[in-house]
């Protein structure tokens, strides 16, 4: 007998619908999987047959045929045990086969019968409902995952008996609902703040200058100056997600199996900090079946990358283009696929190998050869995509040991609000700008205009301290930047003499 049920597979951060059906033959007892499957999925056979006994089926006898359509894209993992599952319990007339058109099920099977996690149900439920199916079978570890896409049904199963029973109506599960608004509300909050950084002011306010701009931004200090504690608040300045953009994150996090069990929503701004022993394929995404990296992980978020020269040379470079574009293409011999990655990128470094250069308590042991050498780990091209770099100072002891509280996260968020506001004013209508970092040069030309002062001052610290045309561009986009947050619709000198500070380390990069 001929028993069809529907299931769903990821394809880069969409998902695809995957008819199953299974045939119970004649013949000897033999379980054939076909539609491209991978190792994953060819092993479901083993895992259903015993899940079945262990539930109390009787399993199959005879040749049964499983087709996973469509039969030209290769399908992964184990999240087909449970459909296939309950299509052998319906191509054996344990189930009636009616029911199952209507529903869309999802889940790995343990040998007990047990339904388990699998990785990519969100965006599975979102392609149910786009799809017309009313009702979706989940593992209960990804109900509260699935129960965020309204207009679908979303029924928990704990094993396999379960689903079979509820499916022949003999049981009732009830379906699980998520108020949205409440899961914002409740997962938003963010424990780490700007009030507990002691001193520092002059890198909080670069920090804050760079999130209201969208630029990228270059710590650069000693050992224990505070760049991680400045690096990892953050997320706490930035806009908060809308729920567009969190469905977006969610579903990259949720194909990469980083999505913590009954969170519904990544609700805050995403913080990765991958180790600097990283591959390529780590940060950009891959391996056989390509699946997110950390850029992507970091999408609407932070990517903080701490001892930015002991990443390897080619790692960082695989990230120039995913900084410009916005998304990363991963090429394979079967398909090409391609993952958002738009964050703010935020790095950290040592102004030597020793650390001490230029810190007024302690001596540097390095020659000028080797600061040379520990700089160039850095190409030109990856610095020139950092608009900001800031030196972070030793903190003095009058700051440690104040009991005064630094400006709260909230303040500091609620301008960069404001600025980003204005920004989004002024590009409006143009898809290819959101904020003033991504300015080119008909925008430049438009809206940063300098005032009479201001052009001075640019040109004589061009002239003075010999910056590129590049860091002429940088500048003006940032001088924008703090002209915004001052609320002026001119740039006048003061904002490019703060700007040419968060350039003056060019100098030195030169040295």
């Amino acid at each position: 007998m001929l028993a069809k049920i529907n299931s769903g597979a990821v394809y880069g951060v969409d998902a695809f619908p995957v008819e199953i059906e299974v045939n119970a033959g004649r013949g000897d007892t033999k379980l054939i999987v076909v539609g491209l499957p991978d190792t994953a999925v060819k092993e479901s056979a083993d895992r259903v047959w015993t899940a079945l006994i262990n539930s109390g089926f009787a399993p199959p006898i005879g040749r049964t045929t499983i087709n996973l359509a469509p039969a030209d894209i290769k399908k992964e993992g184990p999240s087909f045990d449970l459909p296939i599952a309950l299509g052998m319990l319906a191509a054996t007339d344990m189930i009636s086969p009616g029911p199952l058109e209507r529903y869309v099920a999802v889940g790995e099977l343990a040998l007990s019968g047990e339904v388990r996690r699998v990785r990519g149900i969100l965006p599975i439920t979102l392609m149910a409902r786009k799809e017309g199916f009313g009702a979706i079978l989940v593992p209960p570890d990804n109900v509260e995952e699935a129960a965020v896409v309204e207009g679908i049904a979303v029924y928990p199963v704990r094993s396999l008996r379960e689903a079979a029973d509820f499916i022949a109506g003999d049981i009732e599960i009830a379906p699980v609902r998520v108020n949205v608004g409440e899961e914002f509300s409740s997962h938003s909050a963010y424990e780490d703040d700007y009030a507990d950084v002691k001193g520092q002011e002059f890198a909080k306010r670069a920090v804050e200058v760079a999130i209201a701009g969208g630029h990228n931004l270059l710590l650069i200090g000693p050992p224990g100056t505070g760049k991680s504690m400045l690096a990892k608040r953050v997320p706490s300045i930035l806009p908060p997600l809308t729920l567009d953009e969190a469905l977006e994150t969610t579903k990259i996090h949720s194909i990469a199996g980083v999505l913590p069990p009954h969170q519904p929503l990544v609700a805050r701004r995403p913080f990765r900090s991958p180790h600097h022993t990283i591959s390529d394929a780590g940060l950009l995404g891959g391996g056989a079946h390509p699946i997110p990296g950390e850029v992507s992980l970091a999408h609407h978020g932070v990517l903080f990358l701490d001892e930015l020269p002991e990443f390897h040379r080619n790692v960082l470079e695989v990230m120039r283009q995913p900084l410009e574009d916005g998304r990363v293409t991963i090429s394979r011999a079967a398909a090409s696929l391609t993952f958002p990655c738009r964050f703010m990128l935020v790095a950290a470094m040592n102004p030597c190998p020793c650390g001490y250069y230029g810190d007024a308590k302690r001596d540097c042991q390095c020659l000028p050869k080797q600061i040379q050498r520990y700089r160039a780990k850095i190409s030109g091209p990856l610095l020139d995509r950092i608009d900001i770099h800031v030196e972070v100072p030793t903190v003095q002891y009058h700051d440690l040991a104040s009991d005064a509280k630094g400006e709260p996260s909230e303040a500091i968020r609620e301008r960069v609000i404001r600025a980003r506001k204005v920004q989004q004013e002024r590009f409006r209508g143009n898809p290819r700008v959101n904020c003033n970092s991504a300015m080119r040069a008909k925008e430049m030309q438009r809206y940063a205009r300098l005032s009479d002062d201001g052009q001075n001052l640019l040109r004589a610290a061009l002239h003075e301290l010999n910056f590129s045309a590049r860091a002429y561009d940088r500048i003006l986009k940032v001088a924008r930047t703090i002209a915004d947050l001052a609320g002026a619709e001119e740039i006048q000198s003061n904002h490019v003499s703060e700007a040419i500070q968060y350039r003056s380390l060019d100098r030195q990069w030169q040295m």
